[in-house]
């Protein structure tokens, strides 16, 4: 497949004058993408994270840059959908009856999301995000020594029978209005891209503008080490506040007594972020949603793509480090302890479809995304603190955003007009 092509841009060369200082508040993709265009600005970057560089949630993702993926999680009939999410811990989407007291609120939000016209909206929104996916990533890429870190290589999904495509058709044209095609593909082109499922299944769907990353772990260790070659700072412990006085913030202390200062503080927390939510002056519904993943470091299979099986509820996504697969989430509430048995069911399933797998070694992992109802991103400055810039709740596109939301971000620092429109992503918006 013919990859993307890519904009190159002329390394940051900060100005000698510039004496401003942020802090960046969470150090997973969204957080490290923020520092290092910020830091591409000419401002002195601390990074705060108490996990190492990598380890975070997209680390356990199934590793796409998912530009069509606009459509939001919320789809029509959701609401018949959830005593069965009670009842059966075996699907794609779980539920625990522990949770459902407190989740409420939140869920008939996200249904409220499942209207036609909501959909669009929300789709449309995205897409003005995610058309400069590439584009805003290629600078960044370009600063790391590894070139391999972004395979050029398309995403597919399958399907048991002919329905699951039919299903997709809306979503197709939906996507393909806001320029991501598709390619509907029969059994014969799907053995052709993956001999690995050659004769194993018959409808499918290329989407030829998607990629994936060789390695999610390696990708962010990767940014990170940019980010700290170019004379960025990264911190490995907790933020407990933010500093502030008369009206502004004037940095962050830390769990290790340390207080840092800065200019601008920019709050990529993921899930995490809600602890500081009441300084900020917002009231967002925000939930950390599990999502599992199993790693299989010797497969016994070859995958050349990223495959999404669609009516399993998960995919495989070959890295450096392994095959490793996984998609399912669970709502789980505040707190929860990680259920792994989420994480024997992927690869329970994964055997059904491929029983020559290797599973003798494997590693389970948890990530919790930050979801928003409306599966929309924050993108926004605080009114409370207006220096206190917000990139938070990008669910399941954290490693797809990463890198456009860096971009906003330090426009808005700078005090620039940015490209897209951010009303859409507003913290006000609830």
């Amino acid at each position: 497949m013919n990859s993307l092509p890519r904009e190159r841009f002329p390394s940051p060369v900060p100005s000698p004058a510039s004496h401003e200082q942020a802090v960046v508040v969470g150090g997973g993709i969204v957080g490290t993408c923020c520092a290092l265009y910020l830091q591409r600005n000419g401002v002195q970057v601390t990074l705060v994270d108490p996990a190492a560089p990598g380890d975070s949630t997209a680390k356990w993702s199934c590793g796409q840059i998912s530009v069509g993926e606009i459509i939001p999680l919320s789809k029509p009939g959701l609401l018949m959908k959830v005593p069965g999410w009670l009842m059966d811990q075996t699907g794609p989407l779980a539920l625990r009856p522990s949770a459902l007291p407190g989740i409420i609120p939140w869920l008939l939000r996200f249904m409220a999301c499942a209207r036609h016209s909501r959909i669009e909206s929300i789709a449309q929104a995205m897409a003005t995000l995610t058309k400069d996916v590439f584009a805003d990533y290629a600078p960044l890429l370009d600063e790391c020594d590894d070139k391999a870190l972004l395979l050029q290589r398309p995403i597919m999904q399958v399907f048991d029978g002919p329905e699951g495509v039919e299903r997709e058709r809306g979503h197709m044209e939906l996507r393909q209005s806001f320029g991501f095609s598709s390619q509907v593909l029969n059994a014969a082109e799907i053995g052709d891209l993956e001999p690995t499922l050659a004769g194993r299944f018959s409808h499918g769907i290329l989407l030829p503008q998607w990629r994936f990353v060789s390695d999610t772990e390696g990708f962010i260790a990767a940014l990170t080490e940019s980010f700290e070659n170019n004379g960025g700072r990264r911190i490995r412990t907790t933020a407990l506040s933010i500093d502030e006085d008369s009206g502004r913030a004037t940095g962050v202390t830390l769990a290790n007594g340390e207080r840092v200062a800065a200019n601008h503080v920019v709050v990529a927390a993921g899930a995490s972020a809600t602890r500081f939510f009441s300084q900020l002056g917002i009231d967002v519904p925000l939930e950390g949603v599990a999502g599992y993943q199993a790693l299989l470091p010797e497969p016994g299979v070859e995958f050349r793509h990223s495959v999404i099986y669609a009516d399993g509820g998960f995919c495989f996504t070959p890295m450096r480090r392994g095959l490793q697969i996984g998609g399912t989430i669970e709502f789980a509430g505040k707190n929860a302890k990680p259920n792994f048995k989420r994480a024997e069911i992927i690869l329970a399933k994964a055997r059904r479809v491929l029983p020559e797998l290797n599973v003798q070694r494997h590693e389970f992992g948890v990530g919790y995304r930050p979801f928003l109802p409306d599966t929309k991103p924050i993108i926004d400055r605080s009114r409370r603190l207006p220096n206190v810039l917000m990139a938070i709740g990008h669910g399941q596109l954290g490693l797809t955003l990463g890198a456009t939301t860096g971009r906003l971000i330090a426009d808005l620092a700078a005090g620039r007009t940015p490209k897209q429109d951010l009303a859409p992503f507003s913290a006000y918006r609830f």
